[in-house]
């Protein structure tokens, strides 16, 4: 088969302007990017529309290294209820560059269903990431320079909460010294950086409903803490104006198309493991607003992104899912059965069997949200046919639907099942209210004991000496009413990313907690997650480069 980028070039694109029409948005309120990326203003947002559309969630079992193709599922299910005839689009988060160029090679999804033009939307965009990270890194030099410039007036602050991103995977980063040289070159101090999509700017971005939310929730950002141990925040320098306008261009939405000319909204870009992994709420508005059925996707498996697209995302905005689709992949199912990952392509029933316990979590999981579920199958070459029938078979003796997607190979033909699926589940049953998995009123460690008790299956949370420091912290400054979003490993229930499968009776050890006044939620650190990537010995980047003008090794 070919590669991405060779379906991606083969490809007919139509001008985004055609993109925008077939969805009824007026094409003079474009802000265009080229022939075939738009920005889409806010004020174009209908609420009674929002009310009135179907959001589908679309979340993974615990993944591979090699992932379990949710985001080319989600694209493919925006494909196959067009092709039913229905009005779909997807919204989406934009690729970081650090997988790109490290793992992932990509992110825009794969085969016959993906987002265009891949190249720009994999690599610079619109611009949108790096305006987070100029906005990010601004506020740490105005910080430092606050401190420097009013030492002498006897501003200090005992503990310095900022640090700086780079959009790029680099463990050398992580823990630096800042201000060496000379008295003129800044103060000294501890610092590190951690990877843009675990910015706090971008949780803001993601959760903002409109530029003025934007701004109160930039200016809220906690720095530092002074002597007197009250917080520094940003709006305390009055640069909160200053940062805005730095991302004034990126909180609009940004429209693309994909290999089908299908709209998508592609907006917004945390990570689930280190952050809350879903796109912006604003895109997910603008979606609702243009289309009766709207696929968006959470990062990583539903522990993290679900959990948090729920606990998160929904508790701040409204917003309500009228179904969860949950992908599955028999590569992973084995993998969580025992196969050793050498062998994973390999017919195994035994294996197959025993890696449903991880997807029965996450069925159940979803389940107490009181989300109705289908399982989408997506398939691989070296499926069997005995493979899938086996699946199936036990998704019916769970209660859940089952269809195979083949969106991969066949664009949306390939994904017309799990279309028809959806929709019927969908018309036939009314969704039930959302269910969170704990209260407002909850003090922070209540709220992460459920999650990692209720969700993750963990006997027991413990806590490092860092963090019961910031319990202390949070309760003080009356910051308890925040919801958590716990940063832990991708591949596990557990905070061990080694414990593959339906893990019981651990541990989990919250080892610190940051505090995202601004984003409005609490970030609980895990076991020993990084929030900077570093890189794998063989990094993508050794093969992506230009070949007669054109890019290669994208995918």
């Amino acid at each position: 088969m070919k590669t991405d980028i060779e379906i991606a070039r083969e490809c007919k694109l139509s001008n985004i302007g055609e993109i925008a029409k077939y969805i009824q948005i007026p094409v003079e309120e474009l802000e265009m990017y080229g022939k075939y990326i738009a920005k889409v203003p806010n004020r174009l947002i209908d609420e009674e529309k929002v009310e009135k559309s179907n959001l589908i969630l679309v979340t993974a079992i615990t993944p591979t290294k090699a992932g379990i193709g949710k985001t080319t599922v989600s694209i493919g299910l925006a494909l196959g209820l067009n092709k039913l005839g229905k009005k779909a689009v997807c919204a989406l988060r934009e690729p970081s560059l650090g997988p790109c160029f490290g793992v992932k090679g990509g992110a825009a999804g794969g085969g016959y269903a993906q987002v265009l033009p891949m190249e720009k939307i994999n690599l610079h965009f619109t611009g949108d990431f790096h305006a987070v990270t100029s906005a990010h890194n601004m506020i740490a030099a105005l910080l430092d320079n606050y401190i420097y410039q009013h030492r002498e007036e006897g501003f200090a602050l005992k503990e310095v909460l900022w640090k700086r991103v780079l959009d790029v995977n680099d463990r050398n980063l992580r823990y630096v010294v800042t201000g060496l040289g000379a008295k003129t070159d800044g103060i000294p101090a501890e610092s590190g950086f951690d990877i843009t999509p675990a910015s706090e700017i971008m949780a803001i971005l993601c959760l903002s409903k409109d530029i003025d939310d934007l701004r109160r929730r930039i200016g809220n950002i906690i720095l530092g803490i002074k002597i007197d141990d009250t917080p520094f925040r940003v709006k305390d320098m009055g640069v909160d104006g200053a940062i805005t306008v730095l991302l004034q261009d990126a909180i609009s939405p940004n429209l693309v198309q994909t290999t089908e000319q299908t709209p998508a909204f592609v907006h917004g870009g945390p990570f689930a493991n280190i952050a809350h992994g879903c796109n912006t709420i604003i895109a997910t508005r603008m979606a609702m607003t243009f289309a009766d059925y709207v696929v968006t996707e959470a990062g990583f498996g539903a522990d993290l992104g679900a959990e948090k697209f729920f606990n998160v995302k929904c508790r701040k905005s409204g917003l309500q899912p009228k179904l969860t689709v949950i992908v599955a992949t028999t590569q992973g199912l084995k993998m969580h059965g025992g196969v050793s990952v050498d062998k994973i392509k390999e017919p195994n029933a035994e294996g197959l069997i025993e890696g449903c316990k991880n997807l029965d979590r996450h069925i159940a999981n979803m389940k107490s949200f009181g989300q109705q579920v289908v399982v989408a199958f997506n398939r691989y070459a070296t499926d069997t046919d005995e493979e899938v029938e086996l699946l199936r078979r036990h998704c019916e003796e769970q209660g859940v639907g089952f269809a195979v997607n083949n969106a991969f190979m066949q664009g949306g033909d390939g994904a017309k099942e799990l279309a028809q699926l959806v929709v019927d589940t969908i018309e036939q049953a009314p969704s039930e209210p959302l269910l969170l998995t704990y209260e407002d009123g909850d003090d922070i460690k209540t709220k992460i004991e459920k999650v990692c008790r209720k969700i993750y299956g963990a006997s027991s949370v413990t806590y490092g000496k860092a963090a019961e420091k910031m319990l202390l912290r949070i309760k003080k400054l009356g910051l308890e009413h925040f919801p958590v979003c716990i940063a832990k490993t991708q591949y596990s229930f557990s905070a061990d990313q080694t414990r593959y499968g339906c893990p019981t009776d651990f541990n989990v050890n919250i080892r610190d907690l940051v505090i995202n006044a601004g984003s409005e939620m609490i970030v609980a650190i895990a076991g020993d997650i990084m929030r900077m990537p570093g890189l794998n010995k063989s990094p993508q980047a050794e093969r992506i480069t230009i070949v007669d003008g054109l890019i290669e090794g994208l995918s």
